[in-house]
């Protein structure tokens, strides 16, 4: 297996707002190829425990290959699931909790899964391929209100009906079963003069809508921030969300001001320099928030 190419996102500010020290417990639930948690392995040391969880068997791979140890816990899982996970390794509570949301780098350009447009790849889009409904599964029987629905929710995108009937009426000579059969069909769908105006592929935020929808990813945000990632926290521990999305930093700013649970860190996001974004451009979207339990 070739070496991971994903650069982590505002690695010095994610180290600055968890706040590490020696002896610190912390659950990295999105562990990827693990570029920023081989850094809090340095800072908690050898006394520290490091619960790392993904969904993609792949990343866990990467990720094993960077950090390792007895106090050193990669398990695939979904951080949704973290309170079984502890449970099972006999930890109560943990003092931080970083998730990183969102596509790797590596899961991109995986040739296999389908994430992206660059190469004609089967429509798959799971972060976990033993489990759920592909994306070329979704696309075969979603009826066209629903998938309107899905790519206007969750890729903000203008041209949502009219792909949306293009995708249902190319469906019916042949399935979409190939990325480029779902690139195709957008670009079917687009008006000439947007698509000679358009500096990124018209296909972007569809690609976007359907792995998120294929992997729940807004549900199972949802449902974390309701209480199981506090629950997890020991009182004053931190949680630390990274979100490349405008409806899951919704999500987070929501649940951190809403009640009595969290004293918010962050009031405005923080956001990657121009700097990084020069070197990462995928970092542009990356929004950071910080809160600490009550």
């Amino acid at each position: 297996m070739a070496g991971s190419v994903h650069v982590s996102v505002m690695l010095r500010e994610v180290l600055q707002q968890l706040n590490l020290s020696p002896g610190l417990t912390v659950v990295d639930g999105t562990l990827g190829a693990a570029g920023h948690s081989q850094k809090i392995v340095e800072q908690i040391g050898s006394e520290g425990t490091l619960v790392g969880l993904d969904r993609d068997p792949m990343m866990l791979g990467f990720a094993a290959e960077k950090v390792s140890g007895p106090n050193i816990h990669l398990r695939q899982a979904n951080y949704l699931d973290i309170r079984s996970e502890l449970d099972g390794l006999g930890i109560e509570s943990v003092d931080r909790i970083l998730l990183d949301l969102g596509l790797s780098s590596d899961q991109l350009a995986d040739r296999d899964r389908g994430f992206g447009y660059s190469t004609d790849a089967p429509l798959d889009m799971r972060f976990d391929v033993s489990s759920g409904e592909s994306a070329a599964d979704l696309l075969a029987h979603m009826d066209e209100s629903s998938l309107t629905d899905i790519l206007q929710r969750y890729g903000e995108e203008r041209f949502s009906e009219s792909m949306a009937r293009h995708i249902v009426e190319r469906r019916r000579t042949r399935p979409l079963q190939t990325t480029g059969d779902l690139t195709a069909a957008v670009n079917e769908a687009i008006p000439a003069h947007v698509r000679r105006q358009s500096r990124k592929e018209p296909s972007t935020r569809v690609f976007q809508a359907l792995r998120i929808a294929v992997n729940d990813e807004l549900r199972h945000l949802e449902q974390a921030l309701d209480g199981g990632l506090w629950e997890c926290l020991t009182p004053g521990g931190r949680l630390v969300v990274i979100t490349f999305h405008s409806l899951e930093d919704r999500l987070v700013k929501n649940a951190f001001r809403g009640g009595d649970h969290w004293q918010v860190f962050t009031r405005k996001p923080i956001t990657p320099t121009p700097a990084e974004i020069r070197i990462n451009p995928r970092s542009r979207s990356a929004r950071l928030r910080t809160a600490v339990k009550q």
